[in-house]
């Protein structure tokens, strides 16, 4: 699919002590690294409620019905409908078109490839995590350039329709790039991550709060030869650390103490901190948290209330927005002006909204059947195929 410069890139560079100057200053809160691959890695891959957030918004907008049309005239045929319902070999339109929703949510950027001479026989979703804008002079792109292995292709913006379909998010300090729902959440994702490892930490130290062991010499003398100080410590991860060694009593000898020390996982509320976080993740991706399992939120009366506001305020507009960008650039190549857009009639979770707006039109005796037609989306009756 792409053809490859053979010249490699040059190596990257990097100071070996980077790693311990960036955990250098004591007192400060280690995040995870803020670039696409390393929240890709944290917040969907490791992360639950990332993961299910993303999966819904994308998997939902995938299975949109599709509406194309002009100013006259609603689709029910056309070669762009085709071209989307199979963009390439390797995917369905539904897995094109969640794999570029996903790309979006993840790292605020989506690229679509168009392959073909005059018009675009295939579409291919490329990863935005690969992609790089090579601005011009002015500020403007001129080209993008696709990295692999250190081998790059570069698409060139100069000569007619633009190869690249660029679909960003909103970013108010980027003029090329998007901001991704995932870099908003990633403070959240830190803390809900931090506390299951903490979960783990705990069990695999038979959940049992940290604490010390004093040694009191008969002698007066107030600490244990080399020798013994191991032979304890051996012990101790042996017999006492795990969840199979959970419950089993300690048996110390003469001159041991045990100390225990910090707080409980009740006193310290890890639990509710990690529901916070969790919630934090679906405000940022605009999920209800009642949709991911998240206990304690009593925002909606139901379950189909807040599947409807899902779709409503998330997916609806998220989908719009994307298709909108596909199908400008999609007309360029057909020299037509198309609009490609969710449609509304075939969304189940609207059906209830939907059948209330056809009454209220239909029961509208002062509009004309035209006035109708357009407040429901629909072309002009008689120019309709």
């Amino acid at each position: 699919m792409f053809d490859f410069l053979k010249r490699s890139a040059p190596e990257a560079k990097a100071s070996a002590t980077g790693r311990v100057i960036a955990h250098a200053s004591a007192g400060r809160v280690a995040w995870s690294p803020r670039d696409a691959a390393s929240l890709t890695r944290t917040g969907f891959a490791g992360n639950p409620v990332g993961f299910r957030a993303v999966k819904l918004i994308a998997e939902a907008a995938a299975t949109l019905p599709l509406g194309l049309q002009d100013r006259q005239t609603r689709y029910a045929e056309h070669p762009l409908i085709d071209l989307l319902a199979r963009p390439n070999l390797g995917q369905g339109g539904e897995a094109f078109l969640e794999a570029l929703y996903g790309q979006v949510l993840l790292t605020g950027n989506g690229y679509v490839e168009a392959v073909g001479e005059e018009r675009p026989v295939e579409l291919h979703v490329l990863r935005s995590d690969r992609m790089s804008l090579v601005p011009g002079a002015d500020g403007w792109p001129v080209a993008y350039e696709y990295a692999v292995g250190g081998r790059k292709h570069r698409f060139d913006l100069n000569g007619g329709v633009s190869p690249i379909c660029h679909i960003r998010s909103f970013h108010p300090q980027d003029d090329h790039y998007g901001l991704s729902p995932m870099q908003a959440a990633a403070q959240a994702i830190d803390v809900h991550n931090a506390a299951s490892r903490w979960s783990k930490a705990l069990l695999d130290n038979a959940a049992r709060p940290s604490g010390a062991i004093v040694y009191r010499g008969i002698d007066g003398q107030g600490q244990l030869s080399a020798d013994q100080f191991d032979r304890l410590q051996s012990e101790m991860e042996s017999q006492h650390q795990g969840a199979r060694n959970a419950g089993r009593p300690m048996l110390l000898e003469g001159g041991l103490d045990w100390k225990p020390m910090g707080f409980s996982p009740s006193d310290m509320e890890f639990q509710q901190a990690k529901e916070a976080a969790a919630r934090e993740i679906s405000v940022a991706f605009g999920v209800p948290p009642m949709l991911l399992g998240i206990p304690g939120d009593a925002t909606y009366a139901n379950y189909a209330e807040a599947n409807r506001a899902f779709y409503r305020l998330t997916v609806l507009p998220f989908a719009s927005r994307a298709l909108s960008a596909l199908g400008d650039w999609l007309s360029d190549f057909m020299g037509e002006t198309l609009a490609l857009a969710p449609d509304l009639d075939g969304v189940p979770a609207l059906s209830v909204e939907r059948e209330a707006l056809w009454r209220r039109v239909g029961d509208a005796d002062f509009l004309t059947e035209a006035e109708k037609r357009r407040l429901l989306g629909l072309p002009p009756k008689e120019m309709e195929t």
